[in-house]
């Protein structure tokens, strides 16, 4: 069997850069899969992806399907069989469903079979269907054009490049047919290369100013980005995200740097790199001690001809920019940090909720319940409350006070960064000026957290606020709607509470911040319940992260305790014992009782002592003075070892105790016994969800 390159290219309009490497990434998955499916084997593919394309080479591909054979197992003899020992129409059907007669019917073991034989086919004659590859990609976001009004896609798609080595392979989709025509370079290139073999894809594009391999694309830029560094003896930012999008946003990449009047300096750093990264895509530079440069590093779309040309356009464009930058800032020096937090009472924050003003209201009402819940944690041991409280009610009163100011209105995320500089300018306390930064703080998911003590206590009171009130007018997400981005928000306040060891207790904490910041004729008990549940499903996805297993996930989520930190100490408990010995013995018997407390209900038992004179048996005897004696300890990690050390007296007591005995006072002596154990294991965890072998 002879081995072929085979290359399938999708041509279309400028793909938005940050999608770039994900649709790549996909059509090479489902050129793998088709191949898969189609018995076609190959040594490899290759992703190829610039903004205007996206490829495969599949190196090594097999020139034919490999054979298929299939035993097929059929009805029983006695079915397929007659008295006479001919075949049944049962048999008969059996065959004709496998496309063959009943002369290659066979019997064994009591039932008949077949055998089914299918010779590979060319995959000249295959390939043609992977075509189903390219119209069955999804995307993120998608567009109709021109008059397909029941075809939509990334962007609009151009050509169709379909080769097997040398030869190629038509399809047809949208009326464009698949060639041996790629695009050079939309500037410096054809817009019609031929491609005489597949092999030579990756060279003639290059060759037309396309370097179609992503990877080498950003290492081609990188290497010019730190020959441009060296040269000028500078540093040059090292920005991940905004490397690949520069890396998906051109074809041929030509570095350079630029240069603008220091002037430009006295701006805040922020705003210079927002100016520069955010804005115009372009690396900012420093010196070796990492102060700011009046220069950068842009990557043009193109090769050296006319650059500095280009380079006087980039500099101009930023210079604007900066420009606006200087009076903005100057403009907003303007005003105190007071006058611009009086008037966020005249900003809506939502229609339904209230104005900006009476957040900042309600979320400094929390920070300071909040603060006196938690006044001893290791959090805040570096204040005396005297010295913490008049943080507190300084930033309640001020923390958004920067979504007014003239440079957030034009750089919106500098929002919180632009209050940090502008509050430490106008001499605000430090704490305070890290807090207006940091209470935004995670601002994704697995973002960085804040550090500082003050900043913490707000970005929780902060989304609590947030989450609480929109849940109060019932815009509650679903499904993946979630237009006010509560899950992030919840996100961040079990990552904040987790990793401060922050105890909130999401019934009782919960319920007294809703009487006494959101008094209302609500029914505060299904609200407290309703956010509740919403925390369970966010601290469950962390969990998931983490990599314990799902039963002892849903045990600990479904356990009487309401605390975050607890849940999470429970997991790692259940998890660290899972493979003990006696791990299946322990929860068994837990379990037992459990299930007797569900029964308890029917009974309507309300008996919390246990009385010792009415012990009947030498294992109840034994269970209670161990019970009695019992110390649970602080942790769930103390609680496990301590219940389990009851494990054996509790299999005993059930040996030798009925529970539901006729005498109702030690039938109810007992149920109280066995309570004060199953109070305790369900404060670990409800573990009647665990698998146990």
């Amino acid at each position: 069997m002879s081995k072929q390159q085979y290359l399938l290219e999708v041509g279309l309009e400028e793909m938005p850069a940050k999608y770039v490497r994900q649709i790549s990434q996909q059509f090479q998955d489902r050129v793998a899969n088709f191949l898969t499916e189609e018995r076609l084997t190959y040594d490899a593919i290759k992703a190829f992806a610039t903004p205007r394309r996206f490829a495969v080479l599949v190196d090594g591909l097999a020139d034919k399907q490999a054979d298929f054979v299939e035993t097929a197992k059929g009805p029983s003899e006695k079915i397929a069989k007659d008295d006479q020992g001919e075949w049944t129409k049962a048999a008969q059907g059996f065959a004709r469903g496998k496309g063959l007669s009943t002369d290659d019917l066979y019997v064994e073991d009591g039932y008949i079979y077949a055998e089914i034989k299918e010779e590979g086919k060319p995959s000249r004659e295959i390939l043609p269907q992977i075509s189903q590859c390219i119209t069955q990609m999804t995307f993120p976001v998608s567009m109709y054009w021109s008059n397909h009004r029941n075809f939509k896609y990334i962007r609009p798609i151009h050509w169709f490049l379909s080769l097997l080595d040398d030869e190629v392979l038509p399809f047809e989709i949208l009326g464009i047919q698949a060639d041996r025509y790629t695009r050079g370079h939309r500037f410096l290139g054809h817009d019609q290369l031929t491609i005489d073999k597949a092999s030579n894809y990756e060279k003639l594009l290059e060759r037309d100013f396309v370097i179609a391999d992503q990877d080498k694309r950003k290492e081609v830029i990188v290497q010019q980005i730190k020959d441009l560094a060296q040269a000028e003896g500078v540093q040059v930012s090292q920005d991940e995200a905004l490397l690949e999008e520069v890396t998906q946003i051109v074809e041929y990449p030509t570095a350079f740097i630029g240069s603008f009047d220091d002037k430009y300096l006295a701006l805040p750093d922020p705003v210079l790199i927002t100016s520069m990264a955010e804005h115009q895509r372009y690396f900012y530079v420093s010196d070796q001690e990492g102060n700011l440069l009046p220069k950068f590093v842009a990557v043009r779309n193109g090769n050296e001809e006319g650059l500095e040309n280009v380079r006087h356009g980039n500099e101009k464009v930023l210079v604007a920019r900066l420009e606006d930058g200087l009076f903005f800032v100057e403009e907003d020096k303007q005003e105190s940090i007071d006058d611009f937090a009086k008037r966020l009472s005249h900003v809506t924050f939502h229609a339904e909720i209230g104005t900006m003003k009476e957040k900042m209201d309600r979320v400094s009402q929390i920070a300071k319940l909040l603060y006196s819940h938690w006044t001893m944690e290791n959090l805040f041991a570096d204040y005396l409350s005297t010295d913490f409280e008049p943080l507190i009610e300084r930033t309640g009163a001020i923390y958004k006070f920067d979504l007014l100011t003239n440079i957030v209105n034009e750089f919106s995320e500098l929002q919180g960064i632009m209050g940090e500089y502008y509050a430490r300018e106008a001499g605000e306390a430090e704490e305070v000026a890290v807090a207006i930064r940091e209470h935004y703080m995670p601002i994704a998911s697995d973002a960085a957290l804040g550090q500082s003590a003050l900043g913490i206590l707000f970005a929780i009171a902060d989304k609590l606020d947030t989450i609480i009130s929109f849940f109060k007018i019932d815009r509650i997400p679903s499904g993946s709607n979630d237009p006010f981005a509560l899950r992030r928000q919840m996100i961040g306040i079990v990552r904040l509470m987790a990793a401060e060891e922050l105890p909130f207790d999401w019934d009782k904490d919960l319920k007294a911040i809703l009487e006494a910041v959101y008094p209302s004729d609500d029914d505060q008990v299904a609200l407290a319940e309703a956010v509740y549940a919403f925390m369970l499903e966010r601290l469950k996805n962390i969990l998931e992260q983490e990599g314990y297993d799902r039963d002892i996930i849903q045990a600990v989520l479904g356990s009487a305790s309401h605390g975050i930190n607890q849940k999470r100490a429970a997991a790692k408990t259940l998890a660290d014992h899972h493979e003990d010995e006696d791990f299946k013995t322990v929860i068994e018997s837990w379990n037992r009782i459990l299930n007797l407390k569900d029964k308890m209900k029917e009974f309507d038992i309300d008996q919390v002592t246990v009385s010792a004179d009415l012990l009947e048996s030498e294992s109840e005897e034994a269970l209670y003075q161990a019970v009695d004696s019992l110390y649970l300890g602080d942790t769930p990690a103390d609680y496990y070892q301590a219940l389990a050390e009851l494990a054996p007296l509790i299999e005993q007591f059930f040996e030798d105790n009925m529970v539901f005995t006729d005498d109702e006072a030690v039938r109810n002596n007992r149920l109280a016994l066995l309570e004060k154990i199953g109070q305790p294991v369900k404060v670990l965890a409800n573990t009647k969800e665990l698998l146990i072998k």
